[in-house]
């Protein structure tokens, strides 16, 4: 860099003034990497003739426009007479933007920037015009990617598995339809929260999650010791098709909001208060008496409130059976409906999506975005493993835990 200042005779000023040095020197560099790359391939340097072997040769170079983070560069890309060179350090077709570009759209894209905000920011920090379509060019490089996570391996077993759908609004041959995003979240038996899979499907159903529930018994997981569900018709026959051994939790407040729903505003509070006495109650058989005494004291006004409970309470009084800090690691699905209000958080700014695609791209990206910081487990997690040990003892002797 001395050197290019002293023998061009430039003064460094401002800003600006860097970015025009870089622009210079990075051009300079290209053309003579590409420069070397046509010797390479045609087996002699300019001008030696003696070691010429070939019956190509050079035929001058092309102009071209680079896009780049210091703006817009013009290189020289050289040429061969018979049209067999290709570049490799820019593609033949490259000509909009530089790795370290693609990430910053990436990453922008990612925190939920739609391609037109991306479009006008690149513009007015960096001057360069970047259309829509080269935008969605450079985001459906991640769809490979995504398929490879959602098809990587993983652990044998985990402690806990949260299920939960999230939805969407996407164009679909010129009508837009709802789409369920079905999500799958694992604790391992280090206390370690991950990801296992995110996938865009029709409205949610029972039998989509027994096509993921397969995939994730395909990809290596041979046991869940619990699962954490919403109140969804068939979904817990789904899981036992699959992991017949997995003890399966329905979330509390899921129930909740589904059997309180048409309760009178002024009787809320009052009916609040009698399910709390249910569902916090110390044992399953006090909690099992006071559901009595609602249904006594609410079955004339509100029926279905205390049929959904004993209807459903084989997988909703689950947690009764584990101590306190357990109860409360699966007795809800906040685990997983924490993960989805920051997803929602970064599609805010989309009322619908384009395609199936592009709401998968932006959640995949938001995803890595959100789990990079879990890198740490529950500081009670010693304590909560050495009570799964008790109570799976004999499920956990196979592994090597």
């Amino acid at each position: 860099m001395q050197g290019y200042l002293k023998d061009n005779d430039i003064s460094v000023k401002n800003g600006t003034d860097v970015n025009a040095i870089m622009r210079d020197m990075m051009s300079v560099i290209l053309e003579g990497a590409l420069d070397e790359e046509l010797n390479e391939e045609l087996g002699y340097s300019r001008y030696d003739y003696r070691n010429k072997d070939t019956n190509n040769s050079r035929n001058g170079h092309s102009g071209k426009t680079m896009h780049t983070s210091y703006g817009d560069m013009e290189i020289a890309v050289p040429r061969d007479r018979n049209g067999e060179y290709e570049p490799r350090l820019i593609k033949k077709y490259q000509n909009t933007v530089t790795q370290d570009m693609e990430e910053k759209i990436l990453s922008m894209y990612a925190k939920g920037m739609t391609t037109g905000d991306i479009e006008s920011h690149m513009k007015e920090l960096y001057d360069i015009d970047i259309s829509d379509s080269t935008i969605s060019r450079i985001t459906d490089k991640i769809l490979p990617i995504v398929k490879e996570w959602q098809e990587r391996p993983l652990e044998e077993v985990y402690a806990v598995v949260y299920m939960d759908a999230i939805h969407y609004h996407v164009r679909s041959e010129g009508r837009i339809v709802k789409r369920a995003v079905y999500i799958a979240l694992g604790v391992n038996m280090d206390g370690k929260k991950e990801v296992l899979g995110m996938y865009v499907g029709d409205n949610e159903s029972a039998k989509f999650w027994l096509s993921i529930i397969n995939g994730l018994k395909n990809r290596g997981v041979e046991d869940i010791l619990i699962t954490c569900v919403d109140g969804l018709t068939g979904f817990p026959q789904a899981i036992e098709a699959v992991f017949p051994q997995t003890e399966i939790q329905q979330c509390i407040i899921h129930q909740l909001r589904n059997t309180t729903r048409y309760v009178s505003y002024k009787d809320n509070r009052k009916v609040m208060a009698d399910l709390k006495a249910v569902y916090a109650a110390p044992t399953e058989e006090i909690a099992l008496e006071n559901l009595e005494d609602f249904g006594e004291k609410w079955n004339s006004k509100y029926p279905k409130i205390y049929k959904s409970w004993s209807e459903r309470w084989a997988t909703l009084a689950t947690y009764f059976k584990y101590p306190e800090q357990v109860r409360k690691l699966i007795y809800t699905t906040n685990a997983i409906e924490g993960f989805n209000r920051q997803l929602r958080k970064v599609t805010k700014s989309k009322t619908v999506f384009p395609t199936d695609d592009s709401l998968l791209k932006m959640l995949y990206l938001a995803t890595m975005d959100i789990t990079k910081k879990w890198t740490g487990r529950r500081r009670d997690w010693s304590q909560i493993r050495a009570q799964l040990d008790i109570f799976f003892e004999e499920r956990l002797e196979k592994y090597m835990y």
